[in-house]
């Protein structure tokens, strides 16, 4: 909102429109900019990327160079289990059925934070055939902390 002129934005889903404000707590990250991320970088995505610490895959979007892809990765690696993000790579990641969500909680009974188990298991189903079970939802998703 500025004296001249109200900007709106609207988002598919509440999961969008919580990425679209934690981008821009990073300095040099605005309103374009996070659109920009938004529009080349589907939201439950995005928790991989910053997981895995995906340079290239931030550069893609517009107004997005190395400093500022970096400068993403390093300041929203913690954050972004914070904002109810964990949820959102269930959900996408629900063709694994309800073995993802009991392969999260086995992780936090283990120790792990909720967030970077969300985004270990989402990460590891991303990985294994349609047909692998809970254990192996599991073990794959440890592998994928312990990198």
């Amino acid at each position: 909102m500025r004296e001249d002129h109200i900007h709106l934005y609207g988002f598919i889903d509440t999961i969008e429109r919580d990425w679209f404000g934690l981008l821009q707590t990073v300095q040099g990250v605005g309103a374009r900019v996070a659109l920009a991320i938004l529009a080349v970088i589907e939201p439950a995505d995005l928790l991989v990327v910053i997981a895995a610490q995906d340079k290239a895959a931030l550069m893609q979007a517009n107004g997005v160079g190395g400093k500022l892809a970096t400068r993403i990765l390093t300041e929203l690696k913690d954050a972004a289990g914070s904002v109810n993000l964990g949820t959102a790579a269930l959900a996408v990641e629900a063709g694994a059925g309800g073995d993802v969500g009991d392969a999260v909680s086995a992780l936090v009974n283990l120790g792990y934070r909720r967030g970077e188990a969300a985004v270990a298991v989402a990460s590891a189903a991303r990985g294994l055939d349609d047909g692998a079970g809970l254990e192996d939802l599991i073990r794959a998703s440890l592998g994928e902390l312990s990198t």
